[in-house]
């Protein structure tokens, strides 16, 4: 089941980023690094805000949250950025991040384009976008909590833009 996160999800989202990224990032990025992201990013005050400022789904089986969707609201230009999809990894290859990703093409009628920023030494997620039809723009270089990464930018067309008729 797919729905919008409410506040009670708070604690799931939490322990669902920290596992994931402990599975995901072991060997891209140290420890103490990932541990500093996490708390920021997943502090409960800031859930609280990106409750209110962004559009957070949830996946549930038997009851139970395994993985969340995180994407920002829609731009003046149609743009929205899809900042976090996480599935715990005994739930991951099941067909959950697609769900949520078809969810969250529901709430995005007024769409046109969804970016998405990966790290680039990340090839499962990589793949994974490539397979739901997202297109690698760029590669660059960037500062990720003081360590140099290199980071790929995909872009998913929603809808095309109303000058290509």
């Amino acid at each position: 089941m797919i729905r919008q996160m409410i506040e009670e999800d708070i604690a799931a989202v939490q322990h669902i980023a920290r596992e994931t990224w402990k599975e995901t990032y072991q060997e891209l990025l140290p420890e103490t690094v990932q541990q500093k992201f996490l708390d920021s990013a997943y502090s409960t005050p800031m859930l609280l805000k990106r409750m209110e400022k962004t559009e957070i789904l949830i996946a549930e089986r038997n009851g139970r949250p395994v993985g969340f969707y995180n994407m920002t609201r829609i731009d003046t230009d149609g743009d929205v950025e899809l900042t976090a999809l996480y599935i715990l990894p005994e739930y991951q290859r099941q067909g959950i991040g697609r769900e949520l990703f078809a969810g969250s093409l529901t709430l995005l009628d007024r769409a046109i384009q969804m970016f998405v920023y990966v790290d680039d030494l990340n090839d499962p997620a990589k793949a994974f976008y490539e397979k739901l039809g997202f297109e690698l723009l760029e590669v660059f270089d960037e500062d990720f909590e003081g360590v140099p990464v290199e980071t790929a930018q995909y872009v998913y067309m929603i809808q095309q833009s109303a000058l290509c008729v």
